[in-house]
């Protein structure tokens, strides 16, 4: 499958789905049953697919077995991107290279691994083609049993590296599946890898949950006038220095939950907002933020933003002011500003400039910037709106990801009290360790699997995101059920040093997740 190129958005991303539904289609178990093994349409020009392939046992409990099939980008590998999927001769090279030159201790660290012969190179048999390899193998096992009890869905989606196009056009189908088979879907393992930099201790490991995601955006608007006369105008450079200065790495705006604390937010983009050059100040500049979390609903986020992107603004209006007083000699004047929500901007147009901003929104829709389409939406909105500075709009830019962990229900704690029994016995059995982890940070398709989100957070994502290509529309009657992460490990996934530790995914892992699956299927 490594050797199957499929870059996310590319006609390889395409066409892998029907490679891999061949593939399984020439197993002795679809050979018999052609009619379980099947695609659903998700997104894209050509069409992407997700592909789904059903074992039966008895009875109606079927566990889901999910992973991506997308990769990121070669390009990063330089003159070695021809080999970028092809494992073996890929390692080679990169030993060959490392071995010839002086190294800093990332590329040391990968040379060390490399010659251990644990270690395999290659774009996406990491993240994540070594996960739908043990998931395949947990399938023939399944099928190989005299009389297996419950079912194992097996789906491989598209998409993960941009939006979780494929795993949500996935969930909105799984209703319909879980009726023409008639199963009861009671759990879902996700196979997406994780990172560890030192023996593989963080690796090894169950993840109960996964992170939530939130891109909140603050788009300034200040007052331009010539560089020559500064104090005739407002910064919106310095109101978004202060913006920035705010919420950039600030520890105090990460939460903790389950016993382990979330990073701060981090600036992803700032840029002012103008095509040319002259010696007018900037009137606009972009500011968007990353910020994860362990608790916070997507309307705390939004108060808390509000709130610190106003003391912010006012912040920098009165330090202006000031300095103005000084430079004048007279009296500070006291300058006001305005904060809006991006609902609150659209709620001042008119039915003719909406109509016009969703038309701008279809034009943009195909682009895979998220931030680059919904800065344009805002600036056009805020042109429409008229607003005069200082002023600052505020909403999220990109896709929603939902925190889920198996502590939000009765039937996650359930699976928890399962899977400790199997995680045990599995690292006897192999003589290693396997853990419980809380939170899976790498933002993965796990916060679509099984979830169901709630109609008021999905309300007021979708009025203060821009574009409506990264909102999610979930439909009603989503099924909602326990996943769990348990995945290969290895190190700098994306990266040109991108490894995975073989020893575990190929011995290890398959045996934990079918154990694990038939811990879950029982009644």
């Amino acid at each position: 499958m490594t050797r199957w190129p499929s870059v996310t958005g590319s006609p390889d991303e395409a066409s892998f789905s029907e490679k891999l539904r061949a593939h399984l289609a020439e197993t002795p178990y679809f050979r018999q049953h052609p009619d379980q093994l099947f695609t659903v349409d998700s997104h894209g020009e050509p069409m992407t697919q997700t592909v789904v392939a059903l074992v039966r046992g008895s009875g109606r409990r079927t566990i889901v077995l999910a992973g991506h099939f997308d990769t990121v980008s070669i390009a990063n590998y330089g003159t070695l991107a021809p080999l970028a999927c092809d494992p073996e001769p890929l390692t080679q090279a990169l030993l060959k290279e490392l071995r010839s030159r002086p190294l800093n201790a990332a590329e040391a660290k990968a040379l060390t691994d490399f010659e251990s012969g644990d270690f395999i190179a290659g774009r996406g048999l990491l993240d994540m083609k070594s996960g739908l390899a043990a998931d395949i193998a947990v399938l023939e096992r399944f099928a190989g049993l005299e009389a297996p009890k419950g079912n194992l869905l097996f789906v491989a989606t598209p998409d993960e590296e941009n939006r979780s196009r494929g795993m949500r056009s996935l969930r909105n189908a799984l209703p319909e599946i879980a009726r023409r088979f008639d199963l009861d879907i009671v759990g879902g393992i996700n196979l997406d890898a994780s990172s560890c930099e030192r023996d593989g201790e963080e690796g090894r490991a169950i993840y109960l949950g996964s992170i939530g995601k939130f891109a909140p955006f603050a788009f300034v608007i200040g007052r331009p006038t010539h560089a020559g006369y500064p104090f005739n105008g407002t910064s919106a450079h310095r109101i978004s220095a202060e913006i920035t200065r705010a919420m950039d790495t600030v520890p105090e705006l990460s939460d903790e939950a389950f016993g382990e604390r979330s990073p701060p937010p981090v600036c992803l983009e700032a840029r002012d907002i103008r095509d040319g050059y002259d010696v007018t100040t900037p009137d606009r500049v972009w500011l968007s933020f990353n910020w994860l979390t362990h608790s916070r609903s997507a309307s705390t986020i939004l108060g808390d933003f509000r709130t610190i992107v106003a003391g912010a603004l006012q912040t920098a209006l009165d330090t202006q002011d000031a300095h103005a007083a000084r430079y004048r000699k007279r009296d500070a004047a006291k300058t006001q500003g305005t904060v809006l929500t991006y609902a609150e901007l659209l709620a001042r147009l008119d039915a003719a400039a909406l109509v016009r901003l969703k038309a701008l929104d279809r034009s943009l829709s195909g682009g895979t910037d998220p931030l680059k389409v919904s800065r344009e939406i805002v600036a056009a909105a805020a042109t429409e709106a008229g607003i005069e500075g200082p002023a600052v709009i505020i909403g999220f830019g990109s896709l929603h990801y939902p925190l889920v962990h198996l502590a939000q229900a009765e039937a996650g704690r359930q699976m928890q009290a399962r899977l400790q029994r199997v995680m045990a016995e599995a690292a006897t059995r192999h003589n290693t360790s396997i853990k419980f982890k809380q939170i899976f940070a790498g933002i993965s398709d796990m916060s679509f699997f099984g979830h169901r989100p709630e109609a008021g957070e999905t309300g007021l994502l979708a009025t203060n995101t821009p574009s409506a290509a990264f909102t999610d529309h979930a439909p009603d009657g989503l099924l909602s059920f326990p996943t769990v992460n348990i995945g290969p490990w290895g190190r700098d996934y994306h990266q040109k040093w991108e490894r995975m530790h073989a020893p575990y995914t190929f011995e290890v892992l398959p045996d934990l997740v079918f154990e694990s699956a038939v811990a879950c299927l029982a009644e």
